[in-house]
C-alpha cells in the first residue's frame, strides 16, 4: 500500500460538483493499493498514519498525533500512485490492484481507522472522478509506502 499523507488545515471531496466528504483539521489521506497488499498493510498502513506525530504541540514542535488532537482524516482512492512512469510517456499501472480487489482493501482500510481510533473519518467515492480541494497546513506532506524493499 501506498500513501501521500497531506497535513490539512481543511479538505474536501467531491463528485458531480457533491460534497462526498470533508474535513476540518487533520490529514488527507490518497491511498493506492498493490495488487500484492494484504489486510496486514492495512493495519500497519493505517497505524502508521494515525500515530505520525505532524501536529505541533504547545512549543511548535511536530509532537503530536491525529489521536492527541483530535483530528479528523479524509480517505481518498488513488490507483494512480502505483503508475509506473520508467518507461514511455504513459504510466504502466500493471502493479495496482485490480478494482474488486482495491475496494476492499480501501473499505477495510476505512472501517479500521474507525473502529480502532474511534476518529472521523470521510472518504470520497471509490471508483468516481473526484474533485479534491485542501488547505495543505504547513505544507507538510509525507508519502508512506508498506513495502519494505523500497526503503
Amino acid at each position: 500500500m501506498r500513501a501521500v499523507v497531506q497535513r490539512v488545515a481543511r479538505a474536501e471531496v467531491s463528485v458531480q460538483g457533491k460534497i462526498a466528504g470533508s474535513i476540518g483539521k487533520g490529514v488527507l489521506v490518497l491511498l493506492g493499493i498493490s495488487q500484492n497488499d494484504t489486510f496486514d498493510e492495512v493495519k500497519w498502513l493505517a497505524d502508521k498514519i494515525v500515530g505520525l506525530r505532524i501536529f505541533d504541540d504547545n512549543e511548535g514542535k511536530m509532537n503530536l498525533s491525529l489521536l492527541d488532537i483530535g483530528a479528523e482524516m479524509l480517505v481518498v482512492s488513488q490507483f494512480t500512485l502505483y503508475g509506473d512512469c520508467r518507461k514511455g510517456k504513459r504510466p504502466s499501472y500493471l502493479r495496482a490492484a485490480r478494482p474488486e480487489q482495491a475496494v476492499l482493501m480501501y473499505n477495510e482500510f476505512v472501517e479500521y481507522c474507525k473502529s480502532k481510533y474511534a476518529i472521523n473519518v470521510n472518504t470520497g467515492v471509490f471508483q468516481a472522478h473526484m474533485d479534491v480541494s485542501l488547505i495543505n497546513d504547513g505544507p507538510v506532506t509525507l508519502i508512506i509506502d508498506s513495502d519494505k524493499s523500497v526503503y
